[in-house]
């Protein structure tokens, strides 16, 4: 059985692989500034992605996207605008919500990537 780093590690190369099946370039993994952290940044022609994964084992009671709080939302969408300030890219924004189960013995056996999960919100950074 796996530790959460390890299956949290693991949600992460699942969803950069996920986007790159998809046709997206994956420019950056666990991006940090001082403001937080994004797992995945993708983009394709019209679009960047960030890309929050949230992995949980089997059984779980609460829903993985639920860990992504208004509290956590503004962090991203801060490091997100740390990020273009420093790469302008020029590209629509999304925020996205990756989710991974895993069962008991720490394998992948279900995801759901939720596009456009919430929207990039001023009155959320200020």
């Amino acid at each position: 059985m796996k530790n959460k780093k390890d299956s949290g590690k693991e949600g992460e190369i699942f969803c950069a692989s996920y986007f790159e099946r998809l046709g997206y370039k994956i420019i950056d993994c666990n991006y940090h500034c001082r403001f937080g952290e994004i797992d995945v940044i993708a983009e394709n022609e019209k679009s960047i992605v960030f890309a929050e994964v949230k992995t949980r084992s089997e059984g779980c009671i609460a829903e993985a996207r639920e860990a992504v709080t208004f509290a956590k939302q503004k962090k991203i969408m801060l490091t997100a605008l740390d990020f273009i300030s420093k790469n302008n890219t020029g590209k629509q924004i999304r925020f996205d919500v990756f989710e991974v189960l895993v069962n008991k013995s720490g394998r992948i056996y279900k995801f759901r990537n939720i596009e456009n999960a919430f929207n990039f919100d001023d009155s959320l950074i200020y």
